[in-house]
């Protein structure tokens, strides 16, 4: 499926890459899958490596042992708690714009 293109983007690759990782350790291809499936939008292997080696520098995700192909990642405590933070805060600013549309139950 091509990369969907929104018209107000809202998918950062960091917060898509925390996501995936929320249900345990992913090697890169397994992480743009997971990304892919759920929300129809494809990371390049750059961006996927640039945004993981941001997060390792931030101590959000950490690498494990792999094979020589294939490193997993996993998520941090602290990665847990901020990707906790941000989607609370989405669901939040999502149950507001709802709300002010006219949107019944939000």
């Amino acid at each position: 499926m091509p990369r969907q293109r929104d018209r107000v983007g809202w998918a950062e690759p960091a917060l898509l890459i925390l996501a995936s990782l929320a249900d345990g350790p992913k090697h890169g291809y397994a992480i743009i899958k997971d990304v892919e499936e759920d929300t129809s939008i494809r990371l390049g292997p750059g961006t996927l490596y640039a945004a993981i080696s941001r997060l390792e520098e931030s101590g959000l995700v950490a690498a494990l042992e792999g094979d020589e192909r294939r490193r997993p990642y996993r998520l941090t405590t602290e990665g847990e708690t901020v990707l906790d933070d941000r989607l609370r805060a989405m669901a939040r600013f999502a149950r507001v714009g709802l709300s002010r549309l006219g949107v019944a139950g939000a």
